[in-house]
């Protein structure tokens, strides 16, 4: 099992904190560095900042939002940060959410299966360099009856083949990404519930196309805070659990209350949505079970810490993201330098 780290989003007060994980993480051999986008700071631009202050360790977005911009576009921007950080890049794709996708780039979020089917085809297919022609239900390339005509990428990757990622949740999603990606990144991970709710359906994607799971990633990012204390840290998660479980999205079409629903919260789960869509934050944040979020973060001494590794390594995980978590720059680089130690105690270094 390998290591990363995610940065999250730029923007929030902690950007010149980020940079200086990012170079740690490099320095201690950690594999990938993700960065985020949602409608505040971009994920290409972060990605080429931290790119060009390290020196080994490979760059993802986590995610390129597929309603911010035209497949085209995206393999545009692979093509250039794999080129410009000579192969250290990874291109991590989602669909985002309801809300944002309508809300903030007016494109109605609809079929987003087969839409992502498409979008991964067309940005595979220009990544190849061959001229551009696609027949699709959502995309088609050139424009019928106009100017347009079949053009092919300029740019020269360093590499034809980038790897692939997408941002799965639900069961199909998940098997669709097992079928056409390259790895899956995942959120809220609990390695006891890992092949339940997402390990079975990637693997019936990858039967569906002939393949096995070797060479897949299977790539959870997970929360980590080092301390004696692990109630207390757990408690500096529970906004953040809340938020996502009770509040990304509407009632009826929030991934992540879904899944949790699926971990057997199903009755906290709805708790803690009626609370957050009240208005009632802190109480939602209350009403997340300690639970829920010991078993998809990793708290505690590094022993602890260790341990819960060996249980995701265990669990089918090959990229491990970590997201340090402290409330200054020197807690947040102890707690990345726990998980290199940490991954060593459990043998998996």
């Amino acid at each position: 099992m390998r290591l990363g780290i995610n940065l999250g989003y730029w923007g929030a007060g902690m950007d010149s904190d980020n940079l200086a994980v990012a170079q740690e993480a490099d320095r201690l051999g950690y594999d990938v560095c993700w960065a985020a986008e949602a409608y505040g700071s971009d994920a290409p631009t972060v990605l080429a900042w931290v790119a060009a202050q390290t020196e080994r360790i490979d760059v993802g977005s986590a995610i390129l939002q597929i309603p911010a911009r035209q497949p085209a576009m995206t393999a545009m921007t692979a093509a250039t940060l794999d080129s410009l950080t000579k192969g250290r890049f990874r291109l991590g794709l989602g669909v985002s959410g309801p809300q944002v996708s309508e809300g903030w780039y007016g494109v109605k979020f609809d079929k987003p299966l087969a839409r992502t089917r498409e979008y991964v085809e067309i940005v595979r297919k220009a990544m190849t360099r061959e001229r551009l022609s696609y027949e699709g239900e959502h995309w088609t390339l050139p424009l019928p009856g106009g100017p347009g005509k079949p053009l092919k990428l300029t740019v020269h990757p360093e590499r034809e083949h980038i790897p692939l990622y997408i941002a799965a949740i639900g069961p199909k999603n998940l098997e669709q990404t097992g079928e056409i990606a390259d790895g899956a990144l995942l959120i809220f991970p609990a390695a006891e519930h890992l092949e339940a709710t997402a390990l079975t359906h990637i693997r019936a994607g990858r039967e569906k196309a002939g393949l096995t799971m070797d060479g897949f990633d299977v790539c959870p990012t997970v929360p980590l805070a080092l301390g004696e204390d692990v109630n207390a840290l757990a408690d500096m998660f529970r906004p953040y659990t809340a938020l996502y479980v009770g509040g990304m999205g509407s009632r009826k079409q929030n991934f992540y209350n879904q899944l949790a629903q699926r971990m057997g919260y199903e009755k906290e789960a709805a708790e803690i949505q009626d609370k957050y869509l009240a208005g009632d934050k802190t109480g939602a944040a209350e009403a997340v079970p300690h639970s829920l979020i010991d078993s998809t973060t990793l708290l505690g001494p590094v022993e602890r810490i260790a341990d819960g590794m060996r249980a995701y390594a265990e669990a089918g995980v090959t990229t491990l993201t970590l997201a340090p978590a402290g409330f200054t720059l020197d807690e947040r680089i102890a707690a990345l330098r726990a998980g290199t130690e940490a991954m060593e105690r459990a043998g998996l270094a």
